[in-house]
This record gives structure tokens, C-alpha cells and sequence, in this order.
């Protein structure tokens, strides 16, 4: 797998249904983080993600504690608006995992104090914007850490 799509705490079914069908397109494995804000078989996740999701190589943790247990010796990024270096600058490698945060209030602060080092933020070129859609902004690194790899 050339990268890990990190979901934590997804809230908007619709959402990481569209993640999980860029997850299959592009080869990558996909990360849910619990709590979820809807239930696993939404209608409106198997909507977005339609008859891929069965195809999909996802793993499930029970919170962030156990997400950061299981894979405590991987290389990861996290996305954030709070992040100082833009997501260009990340240095892509096999097997990277691009963490994000829920779609209301993104990644927890202690997440982003603690590795401020390895925090990336996407460009947004207007103040009447706080952020981007959670499914536009994995696309945007997935396809960006494709390209750096190709």
C-alpha cells in the first residue's frame, strides 16, 4: 500500500464514504478512528462509497489511543488549518500515514501540539474560508503524495 488514509473521529457518513472509494482508486488503506459520528452501515456511507466498500482495505480502532498504540513506529503526517508548513513541503515515502481530523473541529490539540513538527496545512487563498471539505482535502494530499512517488 503506497499510503494510509488516517480518519479520526469521521462525523459526515457521505464523507468517508467518498474517502473510502479514493482509499480503493488509489491503493491506499483506510483508518477509522471511533467514535464515529454515524453507524458503520449508513445508508448514506454505502451510498457515497457504493459497491467498493466491500473491496476496501480499512481498519477499525476503538479511539485514538488504540490507533496510536497499533502503529507506534509509523512515519505519519497530520493535516491541519493550525499547520505552519504547507502540504508540498511533506516528504512522501511508502506507507506514510496522513492523519486528519473530523470534519467539525479537525484534530484534537494535543494531537496538533504534539507534533508540530509534522504538521501540514493545505493553502487557502481567501479569509471567508476556515477550511476545505474533509473528502476534497484527502484527495488533494492522497493525489499530491501519489505524484511525489511516481
Amino acid at each position: 500500500m503506497p499510503l494510509n488514509i488516517v480518519l479520526i473521529e469521521p462525523e459526515i457518513p457521505n464523507n468517508t464514504g467518498n474517502i473510502g472509494r479514493l482509499a480503493l482508486a488509489t491503493g491506499s488503506k483506510l483508518h477509522l478512528v471511533k467514535p464515529f459520528g454515524f453507524e458503520i452501515n449508513d445508508s448514506r456511507l454505502k451510498r457515497a462509497g457504493l459497491d467498493y466498500w466491500q473491496h476496501l482495505d480499512v481498519i477499525y480502532y476503538d479511539n485514538i489511543d488504540d490507533f496510536f498504540q497499533k502503529n507506534s513506529n509509523a512515519n505519519m503526517v497530520f493535516l491541519s488549518s493550525h499547520g505552519k508548513k504547507q502540504h508540498w513541503d511533506i516528504t512522501f515515502e511508502d506507507n506514510l500515514f496522513l492523519v486528519f481530523g473530523k470534519e467539525s473541529v479537525g484534530l484534537p490539540k494535543n494531537i496538533t501540539t504534539q507534533h508540530q513538527d509534522h504538521l501540514f496545512k493545505i493553502p487557502l487563498y481567501s479569509e471567508h474560508i476556515r477550511s476545505l471539505n474533509l473528502s476534497n482535502a484527502v484527495s488533494i494530499i492522497v493525489y499530491e503524495g501519489l505524484r511525489q512517488l511516481q
